[in-house]
């Protein structure tokens, strides 16, 4: 395939066959699902799932190469439903005339809406194509379930540093098709440095050679050291998207650090976050929400923390409230932790939804009218400051709900304390309905 002049680096470089890709073993090995699909040309509809770099429109573009399918490759990002109707017909018209399927490529496959992807549908089952789709995002929550469950789920990793160091090496040597006539060597500390800064994805890494290969040609330099790169790259670039899964998958790691009592951890998510861009005001509510849910009436100065280093952030900013951040992480982190508040309020919840209409016991009502009086309202009523110890003897809960403990305190931190205040106050009513002996 000729390629035009200024095509980039990374496109030039793209693997013509399976032995050519690097990475990927899991599927590509000698034993691997696809290697041995592609082998029968029994290629089954998929989705290639993985991060931005690892290979997947570099392995459809093998496949269609690999087999006898007619190849067609059409784009989430330009197409609508109009076009996709028309290129199901085109395949269906196609394999009545010689009885070959389409191998439809949709790159960006998640961006399609579920009438889109609908159309797909009654191809699939028909045989007319075979659907390959790429996306970033997990297909579980991206792709509809009918046409989900007709496709294989091929996993991609991002690529691990050695495999990306091939992919260097082999670029600065091609003189064909990378940047070996450039002449330009790279220690082992630059080539660290983009590999670092890559973070597994192979068009990034090989982006970032050609500037640094362009950039040391114009200055006449013949030899790139680290501190080189780090100036072209300047810092590196995480991966991150707030509105795609890494986004969940981040915010789930801060939290279970958090939940686990890991203070090393809940400070590297929570710093990772913020350097890939994500706001500060999200991950300040996320860590009040951690408190309320998950240390609880353990430590019920938590939340007021969580709340001022949300509060210190907004009147600092970057970089300075950061570090507010960073200390309510690790108290929250450090603090012990209940969630049987949290329990209680689902277990009401549940109690709600049994007993909707469960009445209020008399003995609690209040009676402004002489009508209410003399129905009864307020009869039986227990005024706790009565009693020495300000306890109430009623039950105070519907009668189908009486004897009911939604709430189980923990024998953790200030919880301990409420447990057995709770241990005391039922103790005192039982021994209020205790009959006297005589």
């Amino acid at each position: 395939m000729s390629l035009e002049a200024g095509t980039p680096l990374a496109e030039r470089m793209r693997p013509g066959d399976l032995d050519d890709m690097v990475g990927q073993v899991r599927v590509l090995g000698d034993d691997g699902f696809l290697r041995r699909a592609i082998a029968k040309d029994r290629l089954p509809s998929m989705v290639l799932w993985g991060p931005p770099g690892c290979g997947k429109t570099t392995l459809a573009k093998i496949v269609a190469r690999s087999t006898s399918c007619r190849f067609v490759p059409f784009s989430a990002v330009t197409s609508g439903i109009k076009e996709v109707k028309q290129v199901m017909a085109d395949a269906a018209r196609f394999r009545r005339a010689d009885g070959r399927r389409t191998l439809l490529f949709v790159d960006e496959i998640h961006r399609f809406n579920r009438a889109q992807q609908d159309a797909f549908l009654p191809y699939v089952e028909a045989g007319d194509i075979v659907l390959v789709g790429a996306t970033t995002e997990n297909p579980s929550f991206e792709v509809v379930g009918a046409l989900l469950s007709r496709c294989r789920v091929v996993v991609l990793e991002a690529l691990g540093e050695e495999d990306l160091r091939v992919l260097l090496r082999r670029a600065l040597l091609d003189e064909d098709r990378g940047v070996g006539k450039s002449g330009i060597s790279l220690d082992e500390e630059a080539e660290s440095a983009i590999v670092r800064w890559a973070a597994g994805d192979a068009r990034r890494a090989l982006n970032l050679l050609e500037q640094v290969v362009d950039d040391a040609g114009s200055a006449g330099r013949e030899h790139v050291g680290a501190d080189h790169v780090e100036n072209i790259a300047q810092r590196p670039l995480l991966l991150y998207d707030k509105s795609g899964e890494e986004h969940f998958n981040l915010i789930s790691a801060l939290h279970k650090s958090l939940r686990a009592s890991d203070a090393q951890a809940a400070i590297y998510w929570l710093l990772r976050m913020l350097d890939s861009g994500e706001q500060p005001e999200y991950v300040a509510r996320r860590m009040t929400r951690f408190a309320v849910e998950d240390v609880g009436l353990a430590d019920p100065s938590a939340v007021r923390r969580a709340l001022d280093a949300w509060e210190a952030y907004e009147r600092l900013g970057s970089p300075e409230g950061d570090l507010a951040l960073v200390q309510a992480a690790i108290y929250l982190a450090l603090a012990p932790k209940s969630d049987a508040a949290y329990q209680s309020l689902k277990a009401v919840k549940r109690a709600l939804s049994d007993q909707p209409l469960a009445s209020v016991p008399g003995h609690l009502r209040n009676a402004p009218t002489r009508l209410m009086k003399d129905l009864g309202y307020g009869d039986g009523y227990d005024h706790a400051h009565e009693h020495d110890d300000g306890v109430g003897r009623m039950e105070c809960l519907p009668e189908v709900l009486a004897g009911t403990r939604f709430y189980q305190p923990t024998e953790h931190g200030v919880e301990k304390r409420f447990k057995a205040r709770l241990e005391e106050i039922e103790q005192i009513r039982s021994a209020s309905e205790t009959p006297a002996e005589d």
